[in-house]
């Protein structure tokens, strides 16, 4: 089965980080899903977890990644990042495929 997602060298760097040094039980995986839809658009979620039926199981860069089936077309393309800032540091979800919003100037 085709892996939906790709997570950056920095965020699977980060994640490794995380299992290593924030005590993440050895039979968890890293968990990628989606929340909401509607109006308020989707957010995307990521955290450790045990796997459950019907999960789809890959393996990204060594970290063994689930996910729900019912969350893998919303999640095909996706990009894992880390952003780490000034003001802010965390994961971010980026879809390369999707074009990039231009703001119109009015006149």
């Amino acid at each position: 089965m085709l892996i939906p997602i790709q997570i950056t060298e920095k965020a699977q760097a980060e994640i490794k980080d995380i299992i290593a040094n924030k005590n993440i039980p050895s039979d968890y995986s890293l968990r990628v899903g989606v929340k909401g839809g509607g109006c308020g658009g989707m957010s995307y979620l990521l955290g450790f977890d045990k796997p459950k039926e019907g999960d789809q199981k890959f393996e990204v860069g060594g970290i063994p990644v689930l996910i729900e089936k019912k969350h893998y077309m919303f999640l095909m393309g996706m990009l894992v990042d880390f952003f780490e800032g000034d003001e802010a540091r965390g994961f971010t979800f980026v879809n390369p495929d999707l074009p990039k919003r231009h703001d119109i100037d009015e006149k």
